[in-house]
């Protein structure tokens, strides 16, 4: 498969122009009450998802309620920090209203472009929590899934609790990981990214942080007394933004009561399954990526139950999310969003996302999807590429921030990745203890940092008499 669309649209070219500029989505006639409440403590702002019945899941409603909040608190001189979190005991945010979006779809072609629409605006609004010019916070306390993640991956600090239930299970919906997916998903250590983002495995409670999804893990009963001490800081004038996020970090660090003990909560993607992971979803056709889990042999039952889990999803979903997870890579974070927006658009045109979601989520109880095309070998390249052009004439999606970036800004504030271990092995001749306790003080102490490098260095090393070797 080739890794970029054979397709080249000058929509996508460095110098192609912008549209004009949008106006900040504004609330219309109809939108639902109070499905988003605002609040203000001293210095501290929260936006509180407010849809607990249908687990916060986020509608064009809510994002255009939240747009014109973030662009005045960016303004204020009295707003410091931004706090993203979702009502009741279940989510801050279970993704989409798919199924609303799924009924619309059925009206026609009138209805797909809304739908479009939908995203278009869900999308602009992530990029602005993306680029945003002050610290964002985001709870992930309880269900956070397609667009709670979109709402929550690109903010500095994104807490994990004991009731974190992380994923992005877009392919079993005929749909794609967006909401900054090709961003995020192929950044993580290896792998791992691809192997979320195809088979929709879930990652719960402090498994989000080991893996990158979280930078912090904090038990729910703190984040109440957390949030009142957030309020209070104060911060100079003349205090930078990567400043102001290494104060929140440290007052954040004050409310740990540590992790769960790893005999309690083992690294769920570590060691041989973890390296099983990389071995056979390291590939660019998803072709590849059967045959793999069909030869494993040192995880068998896990290779099989993988193959059975992507052997019901929708074969368009893989092989477009493997190829946007490839192509991801390269792009910025405006180019992800700008990307997305004609994925999605094409998905909103195909009848697999009006299936899926009709089967998984409306059908009770839920049914197998009756895929179009059925098989793997029925989607051709050309199909594929498809979704990664712009119709001619058209222009790239309009974005409300000038933001860009290659890599997140605020990377420092997550456990330290496994490219930064290795860079650290090759160029040091140090011993196990010593490149640990390197990092744990680079890190301040950080909960989590110890427990990570163990598990790289375990798998990934071998000891010798000059020090750790890296194994390939």
């Amino acid at each position: 498969m080739p890794l970029r669309a054979k397709v080249t649209n000058p929509a996508f070219r460095a110098s192609a122009s912008m549209s004009t500029a949008p106006e900040i989505p504004k609330e219309l006639p109809g939108d639902e009450p109070d499905d988003v409440l605002f609040n203000s403590i001293y210095g501290l702002r929260s936006i509180e998802l407010n849809r607990p019945k249908k687990l916060n899941s986020l509608n064009g409603s809510m994002a255009r309620k939240i747009f014109p909040r973030l662009k005045e608190w960016e303004k204020s001189h009295l707003a410091n920090i931004i706090l993203i979190s979702g009502a009741g005991e279940k989510a801050l945010c279970a993704g989409g209203d798919v199924a609303a979006l799924a009924l619309q779809n059925e009206k026609g072609l009138e209805g797909q472009r809304q739908s479009t629409d939908f995203f278009g605006l869900e999308y602009r609004l992530d990029h602005t929590i993306a680029t945003y010019s002050k610290p964002v916070i985001s709870f992930m306390d309880g269900i956070t899934m397609g667009g709670g993640v979109g709402l929550s991956m690109h903010a500095p600090f994104r807490i994990a609790t004991e009731k974190t239930v992380f994923a992005m299970p877009e392919t079993t919906i005929g749909f794609f990981p967006d909401v900054g997916g090709s961003f995020f998903l192929p950044r993580l250590d290896g792998e791992t990214g691809t192997y979320l983002a195809l088979t929709s495995e879930r990652l719960n409670g402090v498994q989000a942080l080991y893996s990158g999804i979280a930078t912090h893990y904090l038990h729910s009963s703190v984040l109440s007394n957390m949030t009142q001490r957030l309020a209070e800081l104060v911060f100079p004038d003349n205090v930078s933004l990567p400043e102001r996020l290494n104060i929140v970090n440290k007052t954040m660090a004050e409310f740990s009561l540590g992790l769960p003990s790893l005999q309690e909560e083992p690294i769920l993607l570590a060691g041989g399954l973890r390296s099983a992971i990389d071995r056979c979803f390291k590939f660019n056709t998803v072709e590849e990526i059967f045959q793999a889990l069909e030869s494993e042999t040192e995880h068998k039952e896990w290779a099989q139950k993988t193959l059975e889990t992507l052997s019901i999803r929708s074969p368009t979903s893989l092989k477009v999310t493997l190829r946007q997870l490839r192509l991801g890579k390269k792009w910025s974070i405006t180019e992800t969003f700008q990307r997305e927006y004609e994925i999605a658009a094409n998905f909103m045109r195909h009848p697999d996302f009006v299936e899926g979601v009709k089967a998984r989520l409306m059908s009770k109880p839920p049914r197998q999807a009756n895929w179009q095309p059925a098989t793997l070998a029925e989607v051709s390249n050309e199909m594929v590429d498809a979704f990664f052009t712009i119709p001619e004439g058209e222009t790239r999606l309009p974005l409300l921030s000038e933001g860009d970036y290659n890599r997140y800004p605020h990377a420092r504030f997550s456990l330290p990745s496994e490219a930064q271990i290795e860079k650290f092995v090759r160029s040091n001749g140090q011993g196990q203890n010593q490149v640990i306790q390197e990092f744990v003080g680079q890190y301040n102490h950080k909960e989590g940092v110890r427990e990570k490098v163990s598990e790289v260095l375990a798998r990934r090393t071998q000891s010798t008499a000059q020090g750790l070797r890296w194994v390939e």
